[in-house]
C-alpha cells in the first residue's frame, strides 16, 4: 500500500469525510493541503473539519498561523515536508488532502523555493515600485530575467516584486532557480485521487448548500471578531471567499443577503478553477462523487489494484 495519497478536488465535494474514512482503513494521518485552513480563528469559512469530523484522526497544517501574517508556498512546503517525515517515521500512511493546487503540486514536486523572503530586500523593491512606477520595475525585471518577465503582466505586482526579490538575494533569476527544481525530479510518488462530479449543477448546489450553512454556523460573526481582533481586511487571509464580501458588508458596502450571494458565485467560480487545475494532472485516479455510492470502498479498490 502507497505510504502516501493526496486526495484533490474541488471545495464541497466531501475531499476530508473521504480522507477520513481512509485514515482509519490504513492507519494513516490527514495533512491539510488548504491555503486557508492554516490560520487560526478563520474556522467556518475555511470548512475547517472539527473534531467530531476528525474523529480521532491527528490533521497536520491547521492553526498554524495567525490571519495578519504573509504565508508563502514555500513554508507550506516546509511544514508539509516535516510532517510527512514525522507520518512516515512511525510506519503510517501520509494522507495530504485539500483544494489548493499550488501547495499540493510544489509539495510533491519538492520546490525548494529559490530564496526565503527577506525584510530589506523586499522593502528595497518595493520602495522601486512606490516611487517609479510598475513600469520602471517590470522593466528592471527585463533587464534581469527576461524569461520570467515574459510570463508575466506588467500590473502582476505581487510576482514582479518577488522576482526581484529573489534576483538581488540570489544573483541568480528566478527562472534559473525554477529549472534547476524541475532537474530533480519529484521529492513524492502518491497515489492520486481526485473527487468531481458528472453534474457540474451538483456540485455548484452543494456549494451553494454549504455556504447556506456556513451563515447558520457564524460566518458573520467570525468575520466580526478577526475585524474587532484589529485583523486588517486588506491582509491576504481577509481576501478569502467568505470573509471578504462579509467584511464589506459589515463596512455597510453591500447587503447581507448580496455579500451571501458574492459568497456563493466566488465559490462556484473556485470550484470551477480547482477542477481545471486539477485536471491537468494525468495520474490522477477519478471518483464521480455523485455517481459513486461508497467513495471509501472505491478509493481502497483503486488502492488495492495500484499493488497488484
Amino acid at each position: 500500500m502507497n505510504d502516501m495519497i493526496c486526495i484533490c478536488g474541488p471545495t464541497a465535494s466531501g475531499k476530508t469525510g473521504l480522507a477520513v474514512a481512509l485514515a482509519h482503513k490504513l492507519d494513516a494521518e490527514v495533512v491539510s493541503c488548504d491555503s486557508m485552513q492554516i490560520y487560526r480563528g478563520m474556522d467556518v469559512g475555511t470548512a475547517k473539519p472539527d473534531a467530531a469530523e476528525m474523529d480521532g484522526v491527528p490533521h497536520w497544517l491547521l492553526d498554524v498561523a495567525e490571519p495578519g501574517e504573509d504565508f508563502s508556498v514555500g513554508r507550506y512546503v516546509k511544514l508539509a515536508d516535516a510532517a510527512i517525515a514525522d507520518i512516515h517515521s512511525r510506519g503510517k500512511t501520509a494522507i495530504v488532502c485539500g483544494g489548493t493546487g499550488l501547495y499540493m503540486d510544489s509539495l510533491i514536486k519538492g520546490e525548494s523555493f529559490a530564496a526565503p523572503s527577506r525584510p530589506a530586500q523586499r522593502e528595497y523593491v518595493e520602495g522601486i515600485a512606490e516611487k517609479k512606477g510598475m513600469q520602471f520595475l517590470y522593466d528592471m525585471l527585463k533587464d534581469a530575467d527576461p524569461e520570467t518577465a515574459e510570463k508575466l503582466h506588467v500590473s502582476d505586482r505581487k510576482r514582479i516584486i518577488r522576482a526581484m526579490e529573489v534576483f538581488l538575494i540570489t544573483g541568480m533569476p528566478l527562472s534559473y532557480h525554477n529549472a534547476q527544481s524541475k532537474l530533480k525530479g519529484p521529492k513524492y510518488e502518491p497515489f492520486w485521487l481526485g473527487l468531481r462530479f458528472r453534474d457540474r449543477a451538483k456540485l455548484y448546489a452543494r456549494v451553494d448548500a454549504r455556504v447556506d450553512r456556513m451563515m447558520e454556523q457564524g460566518l458573520e460573526a467570525e468575520v466580526r471578531r478577526l475585524l474587532d481582533r484589529g485583523v486588517d481586511p486588506k491582509t491576504t487571509a481577509m481576501q478569502a471567499i467568505g470573509y471578504k464580501e462579509l467584511a464589506a458588508a459589515l463596512e455597510g458596502k453591500c447587503s447581507r443577503e448580496q455579500a451571501v450571494s458574492q459568497i456563493k458565485q466566488a465559490s462556484r467560480n473556485y470550484a470551477k478553477r480547482q477542477l481545471t487545475w486539477f485536471r491537468r494532472n494525468e495520474a490522477i485516479h477519478w471518483l464521480d462523487v455523485d455517481e459513486c455510492k461508497d467513495l471509501p470502498a472505491e478509493a481502497m479498490r483503486l488502492l488495492s489494484k495500484q499493488d497488484n
